[in-house]
């Protein structure tokens, strides 16, 4: 029980921080880039750029980071979002209004963070520089997440474990059917 109460506060302590920390010229770059990604646009539009300018190595870049996020979003909105009704946090952490535009399901895990760390960790292995150009945008989007309000810190870490544990079995599922159909 305790190690629940440091997450709590841990959790608490880190949303204050980045809401008031946050230079507005910032937050509104951050949301920008959140709602760029909303709906997966900016990681399909990235899909669509690798595969058309990218040859095989765009187009296995792009399948293998659009497959990663279907699974990613699959697992974090379609099953753990269902299964943990944790609420946002509350709107008097933020000094800001974002906190009023948040959705109404459960914050616990951040799907935002799910889908570009999963569409990043499964890009980087067929194309390293797409995967780098990928990077920022996710690292900034996971942190908008936090700083609008619409998720605790904890939720984000969790997006982004499922993000790359999404990418890490599309990257190894045909290898390891092939070995169960071989044995």
């Amino acid at each position: 029980m305790r190690l629940l109460e440091r997450l709590s506060d841990a959790d608490r302590s880190l949303c204050i921080r980045a809401a008031h920390r946050t230079p507005p010229g910032a937050g509104k770059v951050l949301s920008a880039v959140e709602e760029a990604a909303e709906s997966t646009k900016l990681w399909c539009g990235a899909a669509a750029a690798m595969a058309w300018l990218g040859g095989w190595r765009g187009r296995r870049a792009a399948a293998g980071g659009l497959a990663a996020l279907t699974v990613a979003q699959l697992v974090s909105n379609g099953l753990c979002k269902q299964l943990a009704d944790r609420p946002r946090p509350p709107k008097e952490w933020f000094p800001h209004d974002e906190a009023d535009d948040r959705p109404g399901s459960s914050s616990f895990p951040s799907g935002h963070t799910a889908a570009a760390v999963a569409f990043t960790a499964a890009v980087t292995p067929a194309w390293p520089a797409a995967g780098a150009a990928c990077a920022l945008p996710a690292a900034m989007v996971a942190f908008e997440r936090v700083q609008s309000g619409a998720h605790y810190p904890s939720d984000v870490v969790t997006g982004a474990a499922i993000g790359l544990a999404a990418a890490w079995l599309t990257r190894r599922a045909p290898r390891l059917l092939l070995c169960r159909r071989l044995a």
